[in-house]
């Protein structure tokens, strides 16, 4: 018997697997780019193993590497953030060149500290980016 639909969820489940494959090699691929303490030969040998023989490579990179590639990314995240406070820090000490600057600087402290802490916010987790979006906004027009 043939069943059309039984066809297409297969036909979407493969599909599926081969896109999950695919982020997985991209994934270990960008990760073995990112390491800057592994040398350029054992990238060479990283990316041969897993050109050649495509998912045992991963497999064993993942066995091998993983728990690195999370402590990675980590810090990467953790890089991020810190240019990110940085920026949001340094833009509202200039007044962000949106116009709305105060009068001789006056309550440009406040308007730091503020910024500061709307960005803890937005990291903790306890306002969306949109809401941080429209308070910074907000903020910088006062």
């Amino acid at each position: 018997m043939d069943h059309p639909l039984l066809n297409a969820f297969w036909m979407i489940f493969w599909f599926f697997l081969w896109i999950m494959w695919f982020m997985l090699l991209f994934r270990v691929i960008a990760d073995l780019f990112s390491d800057h303490e592994l040398s350029g030969w054992a990238k060479v040998g990283w990316v041969l193993l897993v050109c050649l023989l495509p998912f045992i490579g991963v497999f064993l990179y993942l066995v091998v590497r993983g728990r690195g590639m999370a402590e990675r990314a980590q810090a990467h995240a953790d890089q991020n953030k810190k240019a990110f406070d940085d920026y949001i820090r340094q833009t509202a000490a200039s007044g962000g060149g949106t116009g709305g600057s105060t009068i001789a600087g006056a309550g440009q402290t406040g308007t730091v500290d503020q910024l500061a802490k709307l960005a803890g916010l937005k990291s903790s987790g306890a306002i969306s980016d949109s809401e941080f979006e429209q308070a910074k906004r907000k903020l910088l027009a006062a």
